[in-house]
Protein backbone atom coordinates (compact mmCIF):
# COMPACT_ATOMS: atom_id res chain seq x y z
CA UNK A 1 0.00 0.00 0.00
CA UNK A 2 1.24 3.48 -0.84
CA UNK A 3 0.32 6.95 0.32
CA UNK A 4 -1.40 9.48 -1.91
CA UNK A 5 -1.63 13.26 -1.84
CA UNK A 6 -5.11 14.78 -1.92
CA UNK A 7 -6.29 18.02 -3.52
CA UNK A 8 -5.73 19.71 -0.14
CA UNK A 9 -2.00 19.84 -1.03
CA UNK A 10 -0.56 23.37 -0.91
CA UNK A 11 2.71 22.35 -2.64
CA UNK A 12 4.73 23.61 0.32
CA UNK A 13 7.55 21.12 -0.30
CA UNK A 14 7.81 19.80 3.25
CA UNK A 15 7.07 16.21 2.26
CA UNK A 16 9.54 16.03 -0.60
CA UNK A 17 12.49 16.49 1.76
CA UNK A 18 11.22 13.72 4.06
CA UNK A 19 10.79 10.96 1.47
CA UNK A 20 13.72 8.52 1.80
CA UNK A 21 13.11 6.98 -1.66
CA UNK A 22 12.34 10.16 -3.67
CA UNK A 23 8.84 8.98 -4.59
CA UNK A 24 7.31 12.47 -4.51
CA UNK A 25 7.17 14.72 -7.59
CA UNK A 26 6.60 18.47 -7.55
CA UNK A 27 3.63 20.16 -9.23
CA UNK A 28 0.57 22.26 -8.43
CA UNK A 29 -0.39 19.27 -6.31
CA UNK A 30 2.48 16.97 -5.44
CA UNK A 31 2.25 13.33 -6.55
CA UNK A 32 3.56 10.14 -4.93
CA UNK A 33 4.68 7.34 -7.26
CA UNK A 34 2.98 4.24 -5.81
CA UNK A 35 5.56 1.94 -7.41
CA UNK A 36 8.36 3.67 -5.50
CA UNK A 37 6.59 4.51 -2.21
CA UNK A 38 7.60 2.19 0.65
CA UNK A 39 4.63 3.12 2.85
CA UNK A 40 6.89 4.56 5.58
CA UNK A 41 4.54 7.46 6.36
CA UNK A 42 7.27 10.06 6.82
CA UNK A 43 5.58 12.42 4.36
CA UNK A 44 2.21 12.17 6.08
CA UNK A 45 3.80 12.86 9.46
CA UNK A 46 5.18 16.23 8.32
CA UNK A 47 2.36 17.48 6.07
CA UNK A 48 1.05 20.71 7.65
CA UNK A 49 -2.39 20.43 5.99
CA UNK A 50 -2.80 16.65 6.40
CA UNK A 51 -3.14 16.19 2.63
CA UNK A 52 -1.28 12.86 2.57
CA UNK A 53 -3.30 9.75 3.32
CA UNK A 54 -2.89 5.98 2.95
CA UNK A 55 -4.25 4.79 -0.39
Amino acid sequence: MAYKITEDCTACGTCIDECPVDAISEGDIYVIDPDVCTDCGSCADVCPVEAIIPE
